[in-house]
């Protein structure tokens, strides 16, 4: 067995008002009155309050942006190597300090024995791995993977990837770091696929640090975890490279289908960790969207606030893709008791529905 130890979350400097954004992107797709309304009424319909991000542009004037040219159509458009220039010159940061902050009084940075990277917004070889390893000045010897463009649900693939590893080695200690500049990859086109990423996607950082269950601090067990995929969504949920960024595609549909196959899902997940649905505590489910979050809450009947946490993550911080599980998460660690149980979900492409079972233990 494996448990998680600490986790911490940080995000970046820049805080931007939902309707802030709303007002930058009402300019840019240069819409016109009855279009600015539209797009008006979903931003106030999102469940989303603010935002972060590496770039100050979303919140300012022409005048004041860095890093889009200050033309009215944008031209020159930031090309792809633009984007990931910037990747690598803040993600690094974002990520040693969630790091820091998730070790900080629970073990020495030299104890780390195994480092696991995440992103679907950035990659580069050496990529943030290595850049995270060097500024950290971890061991040359140290066992290092990456978790690469699986996108929202890349967390909990993290967490199986290091309780396969703790269950090997029991000195094993695991450091997960889920780093996203989702707001580097904006497209201009009026598109709704653009709209949609427009509305939800924000900047973020989690930490998570994992060891065998017999490392003598109190944590939270990985009981057990359990995945399906519904081939039918391959197409309505995809991430892709092109010269201009990373193109998202999420469409309207993906709610149905959550809606349709969760409660299965569920069924399917509790019956392999050997629990009863009854016994579940805590939902950490993934704020991919607050219609996302709503179909959940349709399709288990749930009627008593289950999904708080969930829905005060997307308020605060909108979807920062793979480290938003986690912010969710370290919220029900700060109100779990002993022996309750939690059940975690992320979705991500294909569509593919990622679970696990967790619990309290000292």
């Amino acid at each position: 067995m494996s448990k998680i130890i600490s986790i911490a979350t940080v995000v970046p400097a820049y805080r931007h008002k939902q309707e802030d954004i709303l007002s930058f992107m009402q300019n840019v797709f240069a819409m016109g009155p009855v279009e600015k309304r539209k797009l008006g009424f979903l931003y106030h319909q999102s469940g989303i309050d603010a935002r972060y991000s590496v770039l100050p542009d979303y919140s300012c004037n022409i005048d004041e942006w860095e890093f889009y040219p200050q033309t009215e159509n944008l031209d020159p458009f930031p090309s792809l190597e633009k984007r990931m220039k910037c990747f690598a010159a803040n993600a690094p940061l974002l990520s040693i300090d969630a790091i820091q902050q998730c070790i900080d009084g629970t073990i020495d940075k030299k104890e780390i024995t195994h480092l696991i990277t995440v992103s679907c917004t950035g990659m580069s070889a050496p990529g943030l791995d290595l850049q995270v390893m060097e500024i950290l000045n971890l061991g040359p010897n140290i066992y290092r993977t990456s978790v690469n463009f699986m996108g929202c649900y890349a967390a909990i693939h993290a967490f199986k990837m290091a309780d396969a590893i703790c269950k090997h080695d029991v000195s094993a200690k695991v450091m997960i770091v889920c780093t996203e500049l989702c707001t580097l990859h904006f497209q201009r086109e009026a598109s709704l696929n653009s709209i949609t990423s427009s509305l939800l996607f924000a900047d973020g950082s989690a930490a998570a640090l994992v060891t065998h269950d017999g490392f003598g601090q109190k944590g939270v067990r990985l009981d057990s975890f359990y995945s399906e995929v519904i081939s039918k969504g391959k197409n309505d949920m995809s991430w892709e490279l092109s010269s201009s960024g990373f193109l998202m595609t999420l469409s309207g549909y993906v709610p149905e289908l959550i809606e349709e196959d969760f409660n299965s899902l569920v069924s399917n997940a509790t019956s392999h960790a050997g629990i009863e649905r009854a016994k579940i505590d805590h939902w950490c489910i993934h704020p991919g969207g607050r219609r996302i979050l709503d179909a959940i809450q349709h399709s288990l009947n749930m009627k008593n606030g289950e999904l708080s946490n969930c829905y005060q993550v997307l308020k605060e911080y909108g979807n920062m893709s793979s480290p938003t599980i986690l912010f969710v998460l370290k919220k029900i660690l700060d109100q779990l008791k002993d022996n309750e149980i939690i059940f975690g979900a992320a979705f991500g492409p294909g569509l593919t529905m990622e679970t696990f079972v967790a619990s309290a233990h000292a």
